[in-house]
């Protein structure tokens, strides 16, 4: 794995960055959102981290960013919507630097929010990510968008700061399944483990059967 620095303009000024790049030539791309910025999140959350180094091990190109207030990177915490501008820049950076690859979005508890915020917009605009990686997802923290059916949502049993009951009312009308990990907390404290094992078992590659019923299962 190479890491490789970067700067982006963003409306705000600066946005500080990291590019985490796989052994030979990436077969996607993946965004990574930190947690709450006015609360100690950054880039380099544990959190954070594992998932980036998840997708590298899965082969995407990665990219980092400290939010606005962060680190090096200018401005203030805009309430989830700025950040999600900011985040939408770094896409269309990916994009034309990796053309033609999928694009993963993946966040952890206020970046979460962030991501499924970005999801809508791509879908919207007829550029819908590969798959979305939600971790200690931020129901009823902020207002979360509808996330596409195949999301992985992973959540602590134990998390005080975003309780799992909350999660479960914002995913059951949408029928979305949540992994819980046993005695977890909020930051996954002795639990990294599970999150790159769920997400690594669970990621679809291409030419990958895309639905139980293609391989004999019956549907239900």
């Amino acid at each position: 794995m190479t890491v490789e620095k970067f700067t982006l303009a963003g409306a705000a000024g600066i946005i500080e960055g990291v590019l985490d790049h796989p052994e030979g030539a990436p077969r996607g791309i993946a965004l990574v959102a930190h947690p709450h910025p006015l609360f100690g999140g950054t880039m380099d959350n544990k959190v954070a981290v594992t998932l980036m180094r998840t997708f590298v091990k899965l082969g995407y190109v990665v990219a980092r960013i400290n939010f606005r207030g962060v680190g090096k990177s200018e401005g203030v915490h805009d309430h989830g919507q700025g950040e999600t501008d900011d985040m939408a820049q770094v896409h269309g950076w990916m994009v034309e630097k990796f053309p033609g690859l999928p694009v993963a979005l993946s966040g952890f508890s206020f970046g979460t929010y962030v991501q499924s915020q970005l999801g809508q917009r791509l879908l919207a605009a007829g550029t819908p990510a590969e798959r979305l990686v939600l971790v200690g997802a931020a129901a009823k923290k902020w207002q979360m968008a509808d996330i596409p059916a195949d999301t992985i949502l992973i959540h602590g049993e134990n998390d005080d700061t975003i309780p799992l009951v909350d999660v479960l009312e914002w995913v059951r009308p949408q029928d979305i399944p949540v992994l819980v990990i046993p005695g977890a907390d909020h930051f996954f404290h002795r639990k990294l483990h599970h999150i790159k094992g769920w997400v690594t078992q669970l990621w679809r590659r291409p030419g990958d059967v895309a639905d139980l019923e293609t391989d004999g299962t019956p549907a239900d």
